[in-house]
């Protein structure tokens, strides 16, 4: 895909725009925006929107998990320390009883699993920008690096002396993050850019290239095979763009604390505890994830459109537009359904989305395992005070 390509100028402009003038000169941080605009692209193949159950997401060097009542990440920095963050949720159905009619639940539970996604992957893009921030900052032991011997431990005294020093030099860390924090403006570009090439790429591209094709072969011209065409198009294009930035060593990692994500999710609703033994032994494709649930859109999509009787470029475009939250309501439905009967028909549907997993989950390392670990005990610490034991039926 060209999208990695496209990313880097584009960032680039948004920092000029945007950005705080230091970030300019840090290869480091930009590097950590293009992951995160590319992460944001992935977001909805990333995380599981499910209100009743435990689900999470992974995130720049991390994990997000989420149960009914709390949210909670954990990331690991490169020294190995561990950042979590946890808050507690109120569940937007408890409230307002329409929000869990079916159709409707499928829409309202993405839009909200994409928001805290969104908030998710922002936390951990600070993290990792803040790191960067403090190997930036730390003192430098020159006398180590010109002659190459390797450092004498100090006595007691003098240590407690050193580590005195070092916390009085160094910045405190809110203030480090609130520097390193990306911007709002920059988030909200973010956001935009994203939304504008979700379109550009899953409908306007789909639909041009099945026109010109009618135009070339007036056989395809059918309401059926012009949109079958346009259905083939817009896989095409959306498996391109899952493999060719799984090739970019970054986005392969989010992918196997993806499969972290789901190796710990399994054992937690296999009433196992929650250690990396017990999680590694678990498969890394989960039928409710974000990916079998972007590949069924994919799949119903074709079949509503082959009912909109329009003839016209702009206005099958804005068609397709406008039917997205019923067919996102609708794909919920099939995955919710699936996950609790593996044996029906609509779980057969959802069969590509899982073979789709082996680009999208990747095996995770201990390490990444315990972060996704950490992540779920925050967060059931914070569901146990603010919604009782969460059962798995």
């Amino acid at each position: 895909m060209l999208h990695h390509k496209l990313a880097s100028p584009v960032i680039t402009y948004c920092l000029a725009l945007f950005g705080p003038p230091e970030h300019l000169n840090t290869v480091r941080s930009l590097r950590n925006l293009v992951r995160f605009l590319v992460a944001v692209q992935l977001l909805p193949a990333l995380e599981s929107g499910e209100e009743t159950l435990v689900g999470g997401q992974a995130v720049l060097e991390g994990v997000m998990m989420r149960s009914p009542h709390a949210w909670a990440i954990a990331c690991r920095k490169p020294t190995g320390e561990v950042v979590t963050m946890s808050e507690p949720l109120e569940r937007p159905s408890e409230k307002h009883k329409w929000m869990a009619w079916p159709i409707v639940r499928g829409v309202m539970t993405l839009g909200y699993a994409m928001t805290l996604g969104y908030r998710a992957l922002r936390f951990s893009a600070n993290v990792a920008i803040e790191d960067a921030m403090q190997r930036d900052d730390a003192p430098v032991d020159k006398t180590n690096v010109e002659t190459g011997a390797s450092p004498v431990p100090p006595k007691r005294g003098e240590a407690e002396s050193i580590r005195a020093a070092s916390i009085v030099s160094s910045p405190p860390k809110n203030e480090t993050r609130e520097k390193a924090a990306l911007s709002g403006w920059l988030a909200a570009a973010n956001v935009v850019i994203s939304l504008a090439f979700f379109i550009f790429m899953y409908k306007y591209l789909p639909l041009l290239a099945a026109t010109e094709l009618k135009k070339a072969n007036p056989a395809l011209g059918g309401q059926i095979m012009f949109n079958l065409v346009d259905g083939a198009v817009r896989l095409i294009l959306f498996l391109l763009f899952i493999w060719g930035v799984s090739l970019f060593p970054d986005i392969r990692r989010v992918y196997q604390y993806h499969g972290a994500e789901h190796k710990t999710v399994f054992a937690f609703e296999n009433g196992d505890r929650l250690n990396t033994a017990a999680v590694q032994k678990y498969s890394t494709f989960h039928p409710r994830c974000g990916t079998s649930f972007l590949m069924t859109v994919m799949l119903i999509s074709i079949g509503f459109y082959m009912l909109i009787p329009f003839t016209t470029f702009w206005a099958r475009f804005a068609s397709r537009i406008v039917l997205l939250p019923v067919i996102a309501g609708v794909s919920y439905e099939i995955i919710r359904f699936a996950a609790k009967h593996r044996g029906s028909l609509f779980a057969l549907m959802t069969a590509p989305g899982l073979w789709l997993q082996r680009i999208t989950t990747q095996p995770p390392s201990d390490e990444m395992a315990q972060c996704a670990i950490d992540a779920l005990d925050q967060a059931m610490i914070l569901e146990k005070d603010h919604g009782g034991d969460l059962v798995i039926a």
